[in-house]
Formats: structure tokens, C-alpha cells, sequence
């Protein structure tokens, strides 16, 4: 696995720009009849992988996070009118648990998404029951990735940078695999060691993190940069933080009423404002506050999606903050079992479409023909 996101596959072929993700949907807006309803599909999506297949597959965070990017990247090649996406989530699933190490079987993966996408709202009834159509997909998903199945992920970053003012190692080891102060100098060339965030804050920088994959966040920006604008969100939105920035910040600019002492002799190092520390970094803190709008534009869309007209949907996961009035954004609540209806009435019509111009009726997409057994 390449250790360097700047000469990875990630970099050099799958950072791309809004014309290329307006191209890979300019089918799917000929079939849709709110553009909108394609930014809802992308939460709706990456709720069936996280919160269905990926958790009953007791898949890892970063496994799934993977899962998600693979299928990010498959549609850009792909429309979702011209391919079954149920069992591409599938595929995405099985590919990344290897990916990551945390494999889980073939068998198991068939029958829990064959048990998930059956219920409501998303009633298919076409998910295949052979194990080798799902290896077959994840040949065809495989191609259309390239290959590059390496995944860098904005989790490295954030404890890279930050770290628990409680318990630094226990934190490491519970939440991801972390990067030393040492290799942190060289990679932002601060020399300013690491912020400070509250457990409370981290956790809440890593949630914020999880929300960016219902967006194509990962497809546009690094993800050191989703992980400093993260943090920033952190720091200016979350109690906590904003209270223990506060006081640290308080503290530190207090007159010290002994003799000044050398700063080698220092018990503990100052504290750093964190205001200095993001700007002392060598990124674009424009295109961060740019991520950052980006980043509440979508909980401004994802407040009016709901599991259900009224959802209990909010998970200890997310940052979100779920009631069962109506949004306070005044836009329409939308539901999975609209968006089912969505998809499948794009699919049909699509294929409608196919069939007049070949004059009969054919599966819509051949690649994925034989894997659906059409």
C-alpha cells in the first residue's frame, strides 16, 4: 500500500473536478425530475452502507468508509438508471472488508444484503442468490476502478494533527491508527506539535468526518483538507471545545506572577491558540472554509431526510440532530421509500427508452446483465 498520499492512485486519478461529477450525472438528470433528488440519492446510498449491510456485516469504520469511496468512483463511470446500485453496494462492501483486512465472507455478504435490501422501504426482489454473481460484479467493479484500491481517508490526518488531552494512546487505539508528532512536522512543516481537542471534541471532528462520505466530498478534496475543515467546524461549532479553547486560551494569556523560566525547563508546553495553529498550516485556508460550507450545505440537506415521515434515524455516528417536525431549511421532507420509488421509476423508464431504440426488450446495462441474471 502506498504510504504517499501525493504519489498514490488516490491523487493522481481520483481527485476530480464538478464538471467531471456534472458529466458522470448528466444521464441520470435526463431521468430525474428534481436534480435534487441526486444529492438526496448520495445520502441515501451511503445510508444503506453504513447504517444496514456495513454494520450488520460488523464492518469496520474505515472498511466502510472505503466501501464508500469505491462506490463513489464506480459512478463516475457509471449512471444509477443504467445499473442495479443494491448489488453494487454489495460488491463494494466485500472489496473494501478485503482491502482493509477485515474480510468477511462472500456467503454472508449475499445473505445480509439480500435480508436488508428486501425490507422497506426497498423491496428488491431481484438480488441474486448465487454467490458467484457478486464475485462476478466485484470483477466488473474491479475494472472500473482501475485496479487502484488504495484509499486514503481523513481519520490519519485528524489524529495526526490533533490529539485527546486525556488519554493520547487509549484514544490512537480506539479510534484509528494514528501518526507521530515527528512524522506530523514533516508532513505540515509547523513544527508546532499537535492542537489539543477535548475527547468530547475529537469525537466530534471524527463524526463530522463520517457525515462528509453522504456527500462526494472524498471525490473532490483531499482528505487532509476534509480533516482540517473538520476540525475547524469543531472548534467553532462545539461546546466543549468552545469552552475548553476558551479557558486554555485564558489561561495562557494571563501575567505570570513568578520569574520567567526557560521554555526547556517547562512543565507542559503552552497552550497554542487554535486560531494561529490551522492558519500556521501550509494549505489553502480558503478552500477549507470552502469545504466547510460545503460540509453544512449538507446537513442543510440531510436535516429534510428521513428513515421514515417520522424518523428516529440519528445515531451515536453522526453529528446530526434529528426531530420529527418539519425541517427548519422549509424544503420537503424526503424519505428512502420516495427515493426507492425514484430509482426504480429512472431504471424502468431508462430502460423503456433502451428497448424502443433496439426495438426490443434488453437488460439495461449488459456489463451487469449476466450479474443480475436478466
Amino acid at each position: 500500500m502506498a504510504t504517499d498520499f501525493w504519489s498514490s492512485s488516490h491523487y493522481k486519478r481520483w481527485i476530480v473536478d464538478r464538471a467531471t461529477l456534472r458529466q458522470a450525472r448528466a444521464e441520470d438528470l435526463l431521468y430525474v425530475e428534481d436534480p435534487e433528488h441526486l444529492d438526496f440519492l448520495a445520502i441515501y446510498f451511503y445510508e444503506l452502507v453504513i447504517m444496514k449491510l456495513g454494520k450488520r456485516l460488523h464492518l469496520a469504520q474505515r472498511a466502510i468508509a472505503t466501501a464508500t469511496v469505491f462506490f463513489r468512483r464506480f459512478y463516475l463511470k457509471n449512471s444509477y438508471c443504467e445499473t442495479d446500485p443494491f448489488i453494487v453496494i454489495a460488491a463494494c462492501c466485500y472489496l473494501a472488508s478485503k482491502a482493509e483486512e477485515f474480510p468477511a465472507h462472500i456467503k454472508n455478504v449475499v445473505s445480509d444484503a439480500r435480508h436488508i435490501f428486501g425490507q422497506e422501504p426497498y423491496h428488491v426482489k431481484h438480488f441474486p442468490t448465487d454467490n458467484t454473481k457478486l464475485a462476478e460484479m466485484e470483477f466488473y467493479l474491479v475494472d472500473d476502478l482501475e485496479c487502484d484500491l488504495t484509499v486514503f481517508h481523513p481519520y490519519r490526518t485528524l489524529l495526526a494533527l490533533c490529539k485527546s488531552v486525556e488519554d493520547d494512546e487509549s484514544e490512537a487505539g480506539e479510534v484509528g491508527v494514528g501518526v507521530s508528532v515527528e512524522e506530523s512536522e514533516r508532513y505540515w512543516g509547523t513544527g508546532q506539535g499537535q492542537l489539543e481537542l477535548p475527547p468530547a471534541g475529537l469525537q466530534n471532528a471524527w463524526f463530522i468526518i463520517n457525515d462528509t462520505f453522504r456527500s462526494e466530498l472524498c471525490l473532490l478534496y483531499p482528505p487532509h483538507l476534509i480533516a482540517i475543515a473538520a476540525i475547524y467546524l469543531t472548534c467553532v461549532f462545539h461546546p466543549a471545545t468552545n469552552e475548553t479553547i476558551a479557558s486554555v486560551l485564558a489561561t495562557a494569556h494571563e501575567p505570570s506572577a513568578g520569574p520567567r523560566r526557560s521554555s526547556r525547563h517547562s512543565d507542559k508546553p503552552v497552550a497554542q491558540d487554535p486560531v494561529a495553529f490551522l492558519a500556521g498550516l501550509n494549505v489553502s485556508l480558503p478552500l477549507v472554509a470552502s469545504i466547510a460550507q460545503e460540509i453544512i450545505a449538507l446537513y442543510a440537506l440531510w436535516e429534510r431526510y428521513r428513515e421514515s415521515s417520522s424518523s428516529d434515524a440519528s445515531t451515536p455516528e453522526s453529528t446530526r440532530d434529528d426531530d420529527d417536525s418539519a425541517s427548519s431549511t422549509g424544503g420537503t421532507v424526503v424519505t428512502p421509500a420516495m427515493l426507492t420509488q425514484i430509482l426504480t421509476r429512472m431504471r424502468d423508464t431508462k430502460m423503456q427508452d433502451h428497448a424502443q431504440q433496439q426495438g426490443r426488450q434488453v437488460a439495461v446495462n449488459r456489463m451487469l446483465e449476466r450479474t443480475q441474471g436478466v
